[in-house]
């Protein structure tokens, strides 16, 4: 074997063997991902989970919200992408215990029982305005002090949750979408969608509660949101009884 075939035999094989090294690493890391992202949604590989959906309000007969409908899409591909599997039941139907399953829950207390009874038991620090009638604080939330008020199409807001019983480590977490509006409980399925990943180096499998705020929805649909504030230690801790508080308008 001349010098120019031993050269180019070792330039294959040298190719080869970073070629193999190259696809393992990325193998690793794609892995090591997708691990961090099971664990932070609670959808180990086969895994069951729960999509509780809530009724329009709006409409007369039992229904669904289409925008409701597209966070339902959003949350489905998330749970897709961990190998795990999706049963969708509404707000009325009786429902396991907290932490036996992997759940997501979507909608108002207004409008769906389920969010209603994890508000009512988990986030005592939030109040949530659903009168019917017309009205300055219609939809307004109240989490600790501090009180948001929707304006239909320019600034909404919404609770975007992850809830874990620390007394059970094997328990599964509860993720809670809560909107002023339907639009607002796609933004934040959205907002958990993209940003799962910051949200783990943050919170790891913890709980947390964040308040965030969609920005002219009329405009630019479910694509504008930001982040007004943590708020996890306001929404479990309990209020007092309802008084007259001095409301502002949040920015």
């Amino acid at each position: 074997m001349n010098d120019d075939v031993r050269n180019i035999v070792l330039g294959v094989l040298a190719a080869g063997i970073s070629a193999t090294l190259g696809w393992l690493a990325r193998t690793y890391l794609w892995q090591r991902k997708l691990r961090r992202k099971q664990r932070f949604l609670g959808l180990p590989e086969n895994a069951e989970a729960v999509l509780v959906v809530n009724r329009d309000p709006a409409a007369a007969e039992p229904a669904v919200h289409r925008f409701d409908v597209f966070a339902l899409v959003e949350l489905s591909a998330l749970i897709k992408d961990c190998g795990a599997h999706a049963q969708l039941v509404t707000q009325d139907m009786a429902q396991p215990g907290f932490g036996e399953r992997t759940e997501f829950c979507v909608g108002g207390p207004g409008s769906n029982r389920r969010m209603a009874a994890h508000m009512s038991a988990m986030l005592p620090g939030v109040r949530i305005n659903v009168d019917a009638e017309p009205g300055p604080d219609r939809g307004a939330f109240q989490v600790g002090s501090e009180r948001y008020r929707l304006e239909a199409g320019r600034t909404e807001y919404v609770l975007l949750a992850r809830l874990t019983d620390s007394q059970n480590p094997k328990a599964r977490p509860v993720f809670l979408f809560c909107g002023q509006r339907a639009i607002t409980n796609q933004a934040a399925t959205r907002y958990l969608a993209r940003n799962h990943e910051r949200l783990t180096r943050k919170y790891g499998t913890g709980s947390f509660v964040l308040l965030l705020k969609v920005v002219n929805s009329q405009a630019y649909g479910a694509d504008v949101v930001e982040l007004v504030a943590d708020v996890t230690r306001a929404a479990q801790e309990t209020l007092p009884a309802p008084s007259t508080r001095a409301s502002r308008r949040a920015s």
